[in-house]
């Protein structure tokens, strides 16, 4: 396996291949961490820091390191691309990753890739280019195979959903699969009396309890004190006043969109024609209407060429009715005073409608009496997405961003959202964006200590704000978890890294298998993964109810199209008039056949064990 990056992901990702699949890596990254800038070259030196310290995984040795800038051709062939099974590129530039996925496909056509890419569109164009190369140099290529030859994913978009429902209450955990909406809500503690609402069927049991709400924040070193992912029946009867995560609802998600929730384009016409300028244009017409009329009767002029010179007068650039009668005389007097009176009005009002529309494309400020709204600092590449998350709940955002050219500037310009420009650890900043009426914060800038001193600062001014922190190291962030919670223990804290929701994914891919999505329970990831019976014999010839492994995985649909009419691609949506080829109401003794596609929720340890890379349970993970 190879890896190559040029920020914490790579690290990350390279740590699970070897301890949690006991893949041999090497690893392509910048040689001096002060060559790279900001937040990379913090993470790239906790990785290595956290790869000197571990202990080594029985029989597989730490990741080979590379040293290159970028990833060249001569610098992947140092790699043994030639000879790796698979390749993941993982730098910050999509352009970059470009580059060397088309050189790695020249050097290896069969090799297996995962790319990393924040641009949707030039994702999907570059998967299904390289695809064809790789159909292209062989033919006879088996489609199984050739599905899973080249994968393109976003760490940003498989956190922003996490995210953003760890900012706002109630809001679930989702995962898309095959145009459906999976749900995964956390369930409180029930209170004394109180029973749980089960869903579905329960993904895991928090730490929290009634006698503790916040619970431990648990990771994946936290050991009982942790949440217990995928439990049976029995354990879950047991855990009365525990809080849970259950798989709520399952529902159909084509592709409509609601005309509500279109981002707003320019300046409404009630705003550009303001109430002064309709005035105006009323009075101008009026005028014409009166002058037109008292013409037409003490003239005898035709309603049109009376019409005609009412407005010549009206604006002053007829000629002077020197030898024309007196009541024309006076009509035309009388015209240039009403509109030396209306011009003026008339002048205001367009500059009022001008400056409105320069306006429309300049960033709103957050409305007066705004309450229960959502903080959001950052509006890089995983601000964005999240942001774009929020919008579509219809949920109230301020955001609050350093660089007025940042990725997400016109998105929140696009949708009127509150942009407030400035560093948030400025004073003055936070309170600009209503911080003290807020419902949460959600802190997602680059600085891990910028994310932390803004959360102080926040809850200084409001102790029981919500607050959700974007942090790297999970000692770090268990430390900042139990500092805050002693502080102040009525208000709820939580602490999400992009890496660590990423890296199982981006894992998966590079093992062959179709990571449909991710979502955090605490510090710990559950997987949604998508295979096929035939090869694993913990499910081939089991019924469902056999084949499910508490804390390990669990089948939760069954892919009901023929095997040569199979949607390669999951977790894409379905097209318009198309039907959902997945049966999630499952009978607990469906025997599952080798032909069968299941969908199934892992852990990190079972979906390597599935993938034939037995876990090590002594082995630490950064």
């Amino acid at each position: 396996m190879v890896v190559c990056g040029d920020d914490g992901l790579a690290h990350r990702l390279a740590a699970e291949l070897r301890d949690v699949y006991r893949q041999r890596v090497v690893l392509v990254a910048p040689g001096d961490p002060a060559g790279a800038t900001g937040r990379s070259a913090v993470l790239i030196r906790a990785a290595r820091l956290l790869r000197r310290t571990d202990e080594p995984v029985t029989g597989v040795p730490h990741p080979r390191d590379v040293v290159s800038s970028s990833p060249t051709e001569a610098a992947l062939l140092r790699a043994g691309v030639d000879r790796a099974a698979a390749l993941a590129l993982l730098y910050e530039d999509d352009e970059t990753n470009l580059r060397a996925a088309l050189a790695a496909r020249r050097l290896s056509p069969g090799l297996r890739l995962v790319v990393r890419m924040y641009n949707r569109k030039l994702g999907q164009h570059l998967e299904e280019l390289l695809d064809q190369a790789t159909l292209l140099s062989g033919p006879e290529s088996d489609r199984a195979v050739l599905d899973a030859s080249t994968t393109v994913l976003s760490d940003a978009d498989t956190a922003a959903p996490a995210l953003a429902a760890t900012a706002v209450a109630g809001t679930s955990k989702i995962v898309q699969a095959d145009g459906v909406l999976l749900r995964a809500a956390e369930r409180t503690p029930p209170g004394r009396d109180e029973v749980p609402d089960p869903g579905l069927c329960t993904l895991a049991l928090l730490s929290s309890t009634t006698s503790d709400p916040a619970g431990a924040e648990g990771s994946e070193s936290s050991g009982p004190q942790g949440p217990l992912l995928l439990p049976d029946d029995r354990a879950v009867a047991g855990a009365s006043g525990r809080g849970s995560v259950v798989l709520e609802t399952v529902r159909y998600a084509g592709p409509t969109l609601s005309s509500r929730r279109r981002a707003r384009r320019g300046a409404p016409w009630r705003e550009l024609f303001s109430s002064r300028l309709r005035w105006a244009l009323v009075g101008i017409v009026a005028s014409v209407f009166a002058l037109t009329l008292t013409t037409t009767l003490l003239t005898d002029s035709d309603p049109v060429h009376a019409a005609y010179v009412t407005l010549l007068d009206l604006f002053a650039i007829n000629d002077p009715a020197i030898d024309a009668s007196v009541t024309h005389q006076v009509l035309q007097l009388l015209s240039g005073l009403v509109g030396l009176a209306l011009l003026p009005l008339l002048v205001a009002g367009a500059l009022e409608a001008l400056g409105t529309f320069r306006a429309a494309g300049a960033l709103s400020r957050p409305p007066r009496g705004l309450s229960g709204h959502v903080v959001l600092l950052g509006l890089g590449k995983i601000g964005t997405r999240v942001l774009a998350r929020l919008r579509e709940l219809d949920i109230p955002v301020v955001c609050v961003e350093e660089d007025p050219d940042a990725r997400g500037i016109p998105l929140a310009r696009g949708h009127g959202i509150p942009v407030v420009l400035g560093d948030v650890t400025e004073d003055g900043v936070l309170e600009a964006a209503k911080i003290h009426r807020a419902h949460a914060l959600l802190a997602l800038t680059s600085s891990d200590t910028t994310n932390l001193e803004a959360a102080l600062y926040a809850r200084s001014v409001k102790p029981d704000l919500r607050v959700a922190l974007r942090l790297y190291d999970d000692d770090f962030a268990t430390a900042v978890y139990r500092t805050l919670r002693a502080a102040h223990p009525r208000a709820l804290t939580r602490s999400r890294s992009v890496s660590h929701l990423a890296a199982p994914a981006f894992a998966g891919a590079m093992m062959g298998r179709q990571i449909l999505g991710a979502i955090p329970v605490e510090r710990k990831v559950l997987l949604f993964a998508a295979l096929l019976v035939a090869g694993h014999p913990q499910f081939e010839g089991r019924t469902v109810a056999d084949a499910f492994r508490p804390g390990a995985w669990r089948v939760l649909a069954l892919d009901t199209a023929a095997p040569t009419a199979r949607r390669p691609d999951l977790a894409s949506s379905h097209q318009v008039g198309d039907a959902p080829q997945l049966l999630w109401d499952l009978h607990p003794g469906y025997v599952l056949r080798p032909e069968d596609r299941v969908v199934i929720a892992a852990t990190r340890r079972g979906l390597a064990e599935l993938l034939g890379a037995p876990y090590q349970p002594g082995a630490t993970t950064p």
